[in-house]
């Protein structure tokens, strides 16, 4: 098993639309992924979470205060509803859960318990692409960055082969400089990562979308296997979770976490295929039993709207 099914994407997967944003996104994230200090940065995490196997401790903030900090910036701009906290369990687990905005890790550790104490994987260049986003990231610790590629790269590199000359120049620059994440070496690595932090006593927190959803209510799929593998080969039960209100953020929004019950799996060291498509297919079914079938967005004046919906890109 690798984890390239968590960390990559596949060029058979439908593509993002180009707009004047998304390749200004693309050209920030070709430039983050040329940039040596944050290629270091992901090197020398990776590092220091792969030595938690030998037994080892890394750095990192105590999981009550970085909670409390969390907790008190968000329910300072939201209104945050927690619905049956008591299924997630005091021991190693992995949540699973829906994706909509690059806010959901944060409002999750705002929420969950502090011990076990959670880790979360997440897209390095979106985590690193700003100095001050280094910096609390280097004091906070918790993240396994994940080095790859994005859609809309991909739909860039697409439309410069189909003919768009003005994208040529960019998908070279990306071909050049960003990686996969389908590299070997760092796939096995981010195994050990993983099972290394199960196996410590920790938990973790996977969107197994693998990506930004775009609508409240719906998962984007088929979702990752990698998140059932993981589960399948620590003995770990999973929680799926749903998050609700995220995608379209303003000032004094409701937000909800929604936690399901605990899926329990038999463990195996080797999952053949059938065995993870069934757990995938039990996992795709509780988040979505999660999910509000008739989700609308609320109406009226919605401050900070544009400000909260791109401070952490």
């Amino acid at each position: 098993m690798s984890s390239s099914d968590q960390t990559s994407t596949t060029p058979t997967e439908i593509l993002p639309p180009l707009t004047a944003a998304s390749i200004e996104r693309v050209k920030q994230g070709v430039a983050a992924a040329s940039d040596r200090t944050i290629r270091q940065i992901i090197q020398d995490t990776l590092s220091e979470l792969e030595s938690i196997q030998t037994g080892n401790s890394t750095a990192r903030i105590d999981a009550g205060i970085r909670k409390f900090v969390l907790r008190s910036l968000i329910h300072g701009a939201f209104q945050v509803e927690v619905e049956n906290p008591e299924n997630v369990p005091q021991t190693p687990a992995i949540l699973a859960v829906n994706h909509l905005h690059h806010l959901d890790p944060l409002l999750l550790l705002a929420e969950l318990p502090t011990q076990p104490y959670y880790y979360i994987l997440g897209d390095a260049r979106t985590l690193y692409n700003k100095w001050w986003k280094r910096l609390i990231l280097k004091v906070a610790g918790g993240v396994i960055p994940l080095a790859r590629i994005w859609k809309e790269e991909l739909a860039v590199i697409q439309a410069a082969k189909a003919g768009r000359e003005d994208l040529i120049n960019l998908a070279k620059l990306i071909e050049t400089n960003v990686p996969t994440g389908g590299e070997i070496h760092i796939l096995r690595q981010i195994d050990r990562i993983v099972l290394g932090i199960l196996a410590h006593g920790d938990s973790l927190i996977i969107f197994p979308e693998g990506r930004l959803g775009t609508q409240e209510g719906q998962l984007h799929l088929p979702l990752k296997r990698g998140t059932v593998i993981y589960a399948l080969r620590a003995g770990v039960p999973i929680i799926p979770a749903a998050l609700i209100g995220t995608q379209d953020l303003y000032w004094g929004k409701k937000l909800t976490v929604r936690f399901g019950e605990p899926l329990h799996f038999p463990t195996t060291v080797r999952p053949n295929r059938q065995e993870v498509e069934a757990a995938l297919a039990t996992l795709q079914n509780a988040i979505a039993s999660l999910l509000p079938h008739d989700y609308q967005e609320p109406t009226g004046i919605k401050p900070l709207r544009h400000f909260l919906n791109h401070m952490l890109w």
